[in-house]
């Protein structure tokens, strides 16, 4: 275990749980900031969310004939 000799300075009992404490911070954090900052979550959430139409492609042109 590349980290072992950490435990003679942090008893796991004390390390892990901060350990653990810290990732569930952080993630609940990032899942905050998502929520927050992304404009169509909300809609999304309330079921008012509209998807987009899908893009139609528009058609090609015949290729123009060159000058004589």
């Amino acid at each position: 275990m590349i980290y072992g000799k950490m435990w003679t300075v942090v008893s796991p009992k004390v390390g892990i749980p901060i350990f653990l404490v810290a990732v569930a911070v952080g993630s609940f954090s990032v899942h905050l900031a998502l929520a927050t900052n992304t404009p169509w979550i909300k809609g999304f959430f309330n079921g008012s969310y509209q998807r987009a139409a899908p893009a139609v492609a528009a058609p090609v042109a015949a290729p123009a004939e060159a000058p004589k």
